[in-house]
């Protein structure tokens, strides 16, 4: 496969590239694949050079990794789905040579680095009718290890700190966010060879969610979409790495965004499709992006100078390549292009800064606590009344809405309210008539033992309720235990004529 190639200027990214370079075979084979599954450490590769931290070479020679395929589907998953139909293989550029990163395996994707840049996770086939399987490739012993092994499709892994990973399971209604190994005390602990043995779920709908990045504050960014649990439309949110706190990163819901990542200085940029945006603190919506106009395929990395690193195409004609530009430049520097393959998901090999760990605040409990404080605030209107009513409604497994019980609203709009845990749920509001007035579009859990409380009903990061005691607590300090599932009108009817 022969590769057009552009030189860069020394300073404008964190590698080097020769006019034409080509995906040549690896100098040595990963060995027998049946043997690879049996021992997480024996399969090995040829050992090429690697930066260190603190190395002293020039910027200019820091590899990247690409995933090559020929076809890809961005948001496949988000609908289950696949994302390369037709197969793809991690390649590791460097020094104007491209080879394949795990040549062992039939297929590989989802290239992660750790913060030091002495291993990379992964996720891999090695035949290509096997499920994807989330593997790690040791920099230092240039050996694999098998992490999760499943019998479904588990893909997009991430490191997260103290010796976890953070990664989506396929299941039936869709992909589902775990978080797989036990949280060490050490803050650079490697994950343990046993860490499939200790999972724990962080979404819970019955749609995908996709894990796209873990931000410098613990939580991990990702994708499903909105309303979420129901909608179509592509949607960034946010959740805790112990599934708590789920919440949209911001509320200007509208077009479709997908493939956020974050930056240095805290910003995450993500894709439309055919324009870039990103999400900044001082702001409650998003902010355009002035780029070049391409067809971009979403999950940028920041160089060391500043510039980006992304993949984009001119037109869903033509295949997806690699771009450098500087945000301001009026135009794209093209780094690597195949007329026959995408090229996707660039990332630096390269040490990075470690995100903060998030400490769990759950309770020991089965159910969880919620507190609104104003229920009439929301971005769709707010309402001039205060509901006489919340009403709790959850999903059984058949995906049929269930009425779990209501609460009183008191005349300030709070409500404090016992809720099931680890499922779907919404709130809708009811009138003196039982009418409802006002129901949330989607749905979004809550973990057990979480104690949770929002401002109105989807009123976004800009509003703020008034500083004063909710009413609901001047009456109470105990919540409304909504946990139990009540019997619908149509079931008590039916009871009482005996059927």
């Amino acid at each position: 496969m022969r590769l057009a190639v552009k030189a860069l200027a020394a300073a404008a990214i964190a590698l080097a590239v020769t006019a034409v370079c080509a995906f040549g075979p690896a100098s040595q084979n990963l060995g027998d694949p049946g043997a690879a599954k049996q021992s997480p450490a024996n399969a090995s590769l040829a050992a090429p050079p690697r930066p260190q931290t603190g190395d002293p070479r020039p910027q200019t020679l820091l590899p990247i990794l690409v995933t090559a395929a020929p076809a890809y589907e961005p948001l496949a998953a988000l609908k289950g789905g696949e994302r390369f139909p037709k197969g793809a293989q991690l390649m590791r550029i460097e020094n104007g040579v491209a080879v394949p990163l795990v040549p062992g395996f039939a297929a590989s994707a989802d290239a992660n680095v750790s913060w030091d840049a002495t291993s990379i996770l992964f996720s891999a086939k090695h035949s290509p009718a096997d499920h994807w399987q989330i593997w790690e490739l040791n920099l230092v012993t240039h050996t694999t290890r098998q992490l999760i092994a499943a019998n479904e499709d588990v893909i997009r892994p991430l490191y997260l700190p103290a010796g976890q990973l953070v990664y989506a399971r396929r299941l039936p209604q869709g992909y589902r966010i775990e978080v797989a190994g036990k949280a060490s005390a050490l803050k650079l602990a490697p994950i343990d060879d046993a860490a499939a043995e200790t999972i724990l779920p962080l979404s819970y709908i019955q749609a995908s969610a996709m894990p796209a990045d873990v931000l410098h504050d613990g939580r991990i960014l990702f994708e499903s979409y909105y309303p979420l649990g129901v909608g179509s439309t592509p949607e960034l949110f946010l959740v805790y790495s112990d599934g708590s706190g789920v919440e949209s990163y911001r509320c200007d819901h509208g077009r479709a965004r997908w493939g956020g990542r974050q930056l240095a200085d805290g910003d995450v940029v993500f894709t439309h499709g055919v324009s870039l945006a990103r999400f900044t603190s001082s702001l409650a919506h998003e902010a355009a992006i002035a780029a070049p106009r391409a067809d971009f395929s979403g999950g940028i990395r920041e160089t060391p100078d500043g510039a980006w690193l992304l993949s984009a195409r001119a037109s869903t004609a033509s295949h997806y390549a690699l771009k450098l530009w500087k945000p301001g430049a009026p135009s794209m520097t093209a780094v690597l292009a195949d007329a026959g393959k995408d090229l996707v998901d660039p990332v630096l090999i390269a040490p990075r800064p470690r995100p903060n760990q998030h400490p769990t605040g759950l309770h020991p409990w089965n159910y969880a606590n919620l507190m609104a404080l104003d229920s009439r605030q929301s971005r769709m209107g707010d309402l001039m009344t205060a509901p006489a009513q919340v009403r709790l409604e959850t999903l059984n497994l058949n995906g049929s809405t269930v009425v779990t019980g209501t609460a009183p609203v008191e005349t300030d709009g709070s409500f404090f309210v016992q809720t099931p845990a680890d499922q779907p749920i919404r709130f809708a509001l009811l009138d003196a008539k039982g009418a409802v007035v006002r129901r949330e579009q989607g749905w979004f859990w809550i973990r057990k033992g979480e104690q949770r409380y929002c401002i109105g009903c989807h009123t976004g990061p800009e509003r703020a309720s008034e500083n004063r005691v909710p009413a609901v607590l001047l009456r109470t300090t105990t919540p409304a235990d909504l946990t139990r599932t009540k019997p619908t009108a149509a079931a008590e009817a039916a009871k009482s004529r005996g059927n």
